[in-house]
């Protein structure tokens, strides 16, 4: 090939990158900043896409918004070889939304102080991964939340109060962690919040429950396998639009009795508590009773029939005082 025509190529594959250049559409200094999280995580493969000569706004992991052109999420996701703790770098991209680090089991350290700093954060999911520390009381600071999952992690501590001033969260998950101490008396704060979904399942929370929380409306509601005591009727209630309540494997102990129940609900687990009293005849008339379990309790009187239980078989009813009728024995 002649000198000339390389000169030419060259020109061309100059201009060509120029051109793309020019085009980005993606912040410089969101950029940057997304190196810094690349390098910070020893540039692991699942950061390929991630090169000088290309726009920040088409790589794998991150979204910008189609107006400003600012990077609004960020899902790191689904790597064995993702390593180190979340760097402190993803704090300056101010324009963040979405902040996601889930399914990472190298994902070591603590939930780090600068994401304080994202003021227009709305979901945080960092979730499947082996962080430890305590849920930092930082996280109610970020107004702008509207959902959180913290969820299978291996975090410590309370639950901190300053979550219930986050006014416009819907959906906060922190199931499966080890966390320890009460639900947060402030929690009932959350009242104002239409379809509230709350999970606390797999942890060591113990204690009453705060009565305020039986005035927040509920629509998900998982409270199982901790070492809760006392009085949960005051979560039932005709009128609530309580679609899955789990309090399964807790010490309850309440007169089930004459509670309330929604016809919506879908989803009733109560096994493995103390939970005394009859079963409610009106659970015959929930209308799409999915999943139903009172094992393991106090109950006695004749089982309700009619309905969804059919379905049910007696493991639903087993190891009670003295239930009976169909499918236990029947009623002497």
């Amino acid at each position: 090939m002649s000198n000339h025509n390389k000169i030419s190529i060259l020109s061309i594959s100059l201009l060509l990158l120029s051109s793309t250049i020019s085009a980005e559409k993606c912040h410089p200094d969101d950029k940057k900043t997304l190196f810094k999280i690349k390098q910070a995580f020893h540039n692991a493969y699942l950061f390929a896409s991630w090169t000088h000569d290309t726009d920040c706004c088409e790589w794998y992991l991150v979204k910008c918004d189609e107006v400003t052109n600012r990077i609004i999420s960020l899902s790191v996701r689904d790597d064995d070889e993702v390593a180190g703790s979340i760097p402190n770098t993803v704090g300056d991209l101010p324009y963040l939304e979405y902040l996601g680090f889930t399914n990472l089991p190298k994902l070591t350290g603590s939930i780090p102080q600068s994401i304080s700093k994202l003021k227009n954060l709305k979901s945080l999911w960092i979730s499947h991964t082996n962080l430890t520390g305590s849920i930092p009381d930082f996280v109610g600071r970020l107004k702008t939340l509207t959902y959180i999952n913290l969820s299978v992690n291996k975090l410590t501590g309370p639950i901190p109060p300053s979550l219930s001033s986050l006014h416009k969260l819907s959906a906060l998950f922190l199931e499966n962690n080890q966390l320890k101490g009460t639900i947060p008396n402030s929690f009932g704060g959350f009242k104002n919040n239409p379809d509230f979904y709350l999970k606390l399942a797999k942890n060591q929370l113990s204690g009453p429950l705060p009565k305020y929380l039986g005035a927040v409306h509920f629509s998900v509601l998982d409270l199982s396998r901790n070492m809760f005591t006392g009085d949960a009727s005051i979560l039932f209630g005709v009128n609530k639009g309580l679609q899955t309540l789990d309090i399964s494997r807790n010490k309850f102990s309440f007169d089930l009795t004459k509670v309330g129940l929604p016809n919506n609900l879908n989803s009733l687990e109560l096994s493995h508590n103390m939970i005394y009293g009859s079963i409610p005849p009106t659970i015959a008339k929930v209308s799409y009773l999915q999943q139903f379990n009172v094992s393991y309790n106090r109950l006695c009187g004749k089982i309700p029939t009619g309905g969804d239980l059919k379905r049910f078989d007696k493991y639903t009813y087993a190891h009670n005082k003295c239930l009976c009728g169909s499918p236990l024995p029947l009623c002497k």
